[in-house]
């Protein structure tokens, strides 16, 4: 079996989609193309695919759309192609679950490099087995319930998190013990578009030890591994939902 990264290019530009065909191939990847929603869906459906080059604009379905229905079924990295360039559209991007941003007219080159370094993220990532959309996750007395996205305290209350402090939460949480890089945890977190930038994890994390911690100057949960990352430090325990 072929070990080569296998990239899906979803463009409605034909030139683009040749272009990156012939240099990735070039490069050592596999390709497939995709002109449209309907024909991305289809390739998926027919083979593994490791990464998907998404365009912004297209006819139909556009590529936030798209982006935002994939990133609901799928964990398959995903960067961005556009023409449009405001810092808003980017994010907005990011929020809707890209993993990067490029900005047309692109150097291939510099495409290839941001898509081997995704790939290379998500092929960093600690691996554990797959937990139920449905599981509650139990640590040191607190309860995830990822179905109800509640996080409830040992004595029995309810803690308002945001969307990003939760899902960063569950990332640190199905990953117990293990050091989880910046990087890591923006891929892991679904929202990762609150910390769009690499020092807004730090303040994301300072803002959900807040709320977490017993001592949040002195964190005992999610404890920082300086110059790596962060590690959550309590052994967690997955429920069925009931």
């Amino acid at each position: 079996m072929a070990s080569e990264p296998h990239v899906l290019v979803v463009d409605d530009d034909r030139g683009i989609r040749d272009l990156l065909t012939r240099y990735l191939r070039r490069n050592g990847l596999r390709v497939h193309v995709a002109a449209n929603g309907r024909e991305m869906w289809s390739r998926l459906s027919e083979c593994k695919i490791d990464l998907v080059v998404l365009d912004r604009v297209m006819p139909g379905e556009d590529g936030l759309t798209l982006c935002r229905e994939l990133r609901a079924h799928s964990r398959v990295p995903i960067i961005m192609l556009t023409l449009l360039g405001a810092e808003t559209d980017r994010i907005l991007g990011l929020q809707m679950g890209a993993d990067d941003y490029v900005q047309k007219p692109f150097n291939p080159e510099e495409l290839l490099a941001r898509i081997r370094a995704v790939l290379r993220r998500a092929n960093d990532l600690p691996l554990r087995g797959e937990l139920k959309n449905d599981a509650v996750l139990r640590f040191a007395g607190w309860t995830l319930d990822r179905t109800r996205r509640r996080l409830v305290t040992p004595a029995g209350a309810m803690v308002a998190l945001t969307d990003g402090e939760f899902d960063l939460l569950v990332a640190f949480a199905q990953h117990p013990q293990v050091i989880l890089s910046r990087d890591q945890l923006l891929d892991l977190a679904r929202g990762r578009a609150a910390a769009a930038f690499d020092r807004g994890i730090d303040m994301q994390i300072a803002r959900l030890r807040r709320k977490i911690e017993a001592d949040p100057a002195d964190p005992e949960l999610i404890k920082t591994i300086r110059n790596k990352g962060y590690v959550f430090t309590p052994e967690v325990f997955e429920e069925a939902h009931v």
